[in-house]
């Protein structure tokens, strides 16, 4: 499916980075320390072709434009896509793999240079460099931009595209660096002499460009193809979330003059986008209904930023989508393998991202349809690791993970885990639903599985006799717990190879987190009524619809079936994907239903269960305090997953609190890691202006406190 007519040509042009438009800027601005454009830096030729001068014609500064899509697609190229964005914080720990683990634990490896289990370990410049590549870019563009472009139209198009990826770049500096260098200009020659920007400077700056992004761009016109191409609500969205961040609680030792006026100019950009687009019905259109490279799901008027990618060869560069490696479990090591991973599956299951209880406790397990549409909660069995001796047809569950809550004694007297070799369950009561009802979407009474008591090879549990023991269901040997429910967000069965690149689109932004930052800022001006309306409209959209079947689960491994390898494949993918979670087992007292749930019968004063306990946890009292945590816990709900819970909490400074609360590995955690520590790379390559080496006392000014 194409997105219009011309969508894929257009999509392959901006993605298709060639090396001399990023290394031809970074030859006139580069920054001390950063990567040089070195062979590997995307893995294409490097071409002499054009220089410098092709940005003085109206056709280059276009394509400059064009190539800033590409910027953002680094993002998910490698392990620095979790591990900056999610680890460390209150959903999700490491798993077994131990690649990042420095980014979770905060302990003594981790610094202004980061020191990793392994050499994958995303370093501290990492994305420190790869956002002044794309700033370094937008100088140009709008350094030239209004000499060398004679048409207004395209002008202000170029322009819109480079202040707000300018925008968006210097807030994800400030974000986790807190102290920028701010190079607004293009600079000629190798600098090695600059100034550190303030926190207060910086956020002025982003802020300011985001609102020139605001301006200029044509209202929704999407030039590269919808869900893709930037747009006035792009820079909407994020002109609100960095109003938000400057008035939130690491910024308050200098807003309290911008505050007020920040965060109802936030509002208001959140209005236009709210205005402009549209919130998509269902929660698993959003990711769990993907079908293919391009699919409608990638269409969505809900979508408002993304890193593009397809499945054309002339786009994949050194970084293509790897995102769906990160968040399943080691499926394929338990009880001898029952499970053979295969593209077939969608995901890899490299376990780094582990939910933490935090994040499963989050959910109201009964009427929340998220939990069902994201978790994955069964594997088939496609290899028959003891030959069919104990009964465990191909295609019948292999692993199940039941997901129940603290005060369910369901299963006390069960026994769970991998390689445990008895009988699992018995249903004596006739209470648990058939297991192939899931995949024919219907709700009716019946067994565990088409026979009682049947094996399954490997299962686990939340919960049992109200203590956590889900981190105790791991392989024999291994130090952290790699069986859990995984999220599904990036799964992509149209991969050609076990380890090949995701071809999936990858969502930034979207519209209802821009519902919750405006419930946000009405929490915070104290309008709570106005506030309960926005989360309602996600909480809404949230709760099963009538009709649905709640133990029917799908994902991006459906993409399978237009895949070139699915003939060859066929018995795999149906053995291995039941289209089922364990709704009902995780609910034994709920009966089977297809009527519409509610998640609005809330108040302030009385919020739902699950919250209430979260913020008893975490001792949190006081109204707007309450509803602040309210808001992170709805954020979790609707944004698990989605890279950005780290600057989440450092916005908020929740982060010491939450993670020492809900994250044990991240116990380390101290004020200092709101922000992250300024690349000891860069500043050791830093000049004084006579062109001497800075002092170990100038050296340490550079470098955020504590570090």
């Amino acid at each position: 499916m194409k997105k219009r007519n011309n969508d894929n040509s257009l999509k392959n042009k901006i993605m298709n980075i060639k090396k001399y438009i990023f290394c031809g800027i970074l030859a006139t601005t580069m920054l001390a320390g950063t990567t040089s454009c070195s062979s590997d830096f995307l893995d294409e030729e490097l071409t002499t072709k054009y220089s410098t001068q092709y940005f003085d014609s109206e056709e280059g500064l276009e394509a400059l434009a064009a190539s800033l899509y590409g910027n953002i697609r680094w993002h998910f190229g490698y392990e620095w896509a979790y591990g900056i964005t999610l680890y460390g914080t209150d959903e999700f720990t490491n798993g077994n793999d131990l690649t990042s683990d420095t980014w979770n634990k905060y302990d003594n490896r981790f610094g202004p240079v980061m020191q990793g289990t392994n050499k994958n370990c995303p370093a501290t410049e990492s994305l420190w460099d790869e956002l002044y590549y794309g700033i370094a870019s937008c100088n140009t563009i709008i350094d030239k931009a209004e000499s060398v472009i004679k048409d207004e139209k395209v002008r202000n198009r170029c322009l819109a595209h480079a202040y707000f990826l300018r925008g968006y770049n210097y807030y994800r500096l400030t974000a986790q660096y807190g102290r920028p260098v701010l190079q607004i200009t293009p600079a000629a020659g190798v600098v090695r002499n600059f100034t550190q920007a303030t926190e207060e400077e910086a956020w002025a700056q982003v802020i300011d460009d985001l609102r020139k992004a605001y301006n200029l761009f044509e209202g929704e016109v999407f030039t590269y193809g919808k869900g893709v191409t930037w747009t006035k609500a792009t820079a909407a969205h994020f002109l609100a979330k960095a109003l938000l961040f400057r008035a939130s609680e690491r910024c308050d030792g200098f807003n309290s003059s911008t505050k007020e006026s920040d965060l109802r100019e936030a509002i208001e950009a959140c209005n236009y986008a709210i205005s402009a687009r549209s919130l998509s019905k269902n929660y698993s259109d959003l990711y769990a209904n993907w079908t293919g490279v391009d699919c409608a799901t990638e269409q969505q008027d809900e979508i408002l930023m993304a890193a593009g990618f397809n499945n054309s060869s002339s786009t994949i560069g050194r970084f293509g989508n790897r995102t769906y490696n990160y968040f399943c479990p080691q499926f394929s090591n338990f009880s001898n393998g029952w499970v053979k991973r295969g593209v077939w599956i969608g995901d890899m299951d490299f376990q780094r991202c582990r939910p933490t209880e935090y994040t499963y406790a989050a959910y109201d397990h009964v009427n929340d349809a998220r939990l069902w549409k994201t978790f994955k909660t069964v594997y088939g069995a496609n290899v028959l690791a003891d030959g069919g001796a104990s009964g465990v047809a191909l295609g019948d569950p292999g692993i199940v993970m039941i997901l129940n809550k603290k005060d369910d004694h369901t299963y006390d007297n069960y026994t769970f885990g991998a390689n445990k070799q008895n009988p699992t369950f018995k249903d004596d009561a006739g209470r648990l639903p058939e297991w192939k009802t899931g995949k024919r979407q219907t709700a009716t009474k019946g067994d565990l599985t088409s026979t009682k008591g049947q094996w399954i090879p490997n299962s686990s549990i939340l919960y049992q006799n109200g203590q956590y023991v889900a981190p105790t269901f791991m392989t024999p040997g291994y130090a952290y717990c790699n069986f859990f429910a995984g999220i599904n967000k990036t799964v992509d069965g149209t991969r050609q190879a076990e380890k090949g690149d995701s071809f999936r689109d990858v969502i930034m932004a979207r519209l209802g987190e821009t519902y919750l930052m405006r419930a946000e800022c009405y929490v915070r001006l104290g309008d709570y009524a106005a506030a309960k309306k926005d989360i309602d409209v996600i909480r809404a959209r949230a709760q099963w619809q009538n009709g649905e079947n709640r133990s029917y689960y799908v994902d991006g491994s459906k993409a399978f079936e237009n895949n070139s390898l699915y003939t060859a494949n066929k018995t795999m993918y149906e053995n291995s994907n039941l289209w089922m979670n364990t709704y009902y087992l995780s609910n034994p007292d709920q009966p089977v239903t297809t009527a519409a749930s509610t998640l609005t019968n809330w108040t302030w004063e009385n919020l739902p269960a699950e919250d209430e306990a979260i913020l008893k946890q975490l001792g949190v009292t006081g109204q707007q305090a309450r509803a602040l945590n309210f808001v992170l816990n709805e954020r979790t709900r609707e944004l698990i997953g989605e890279w950005q819970r780290w600057e989440t909490l450092s916005r908020t400074k929740t982060l010491v609190a939450r993670a020492k609360a809900f994250n044990p590995e991240a116990s380390a955690v101290q004020d200092r890691h709101l922000y992250r520590p300024i690349p000891q790379s860069f500043i050791d390559g830093l000049k004084n202006e006579d062109g001497s080496d800075l002092t170990e006392e100038q050296k340490k000014a550079w470098q955020n406190p504590g570090y």
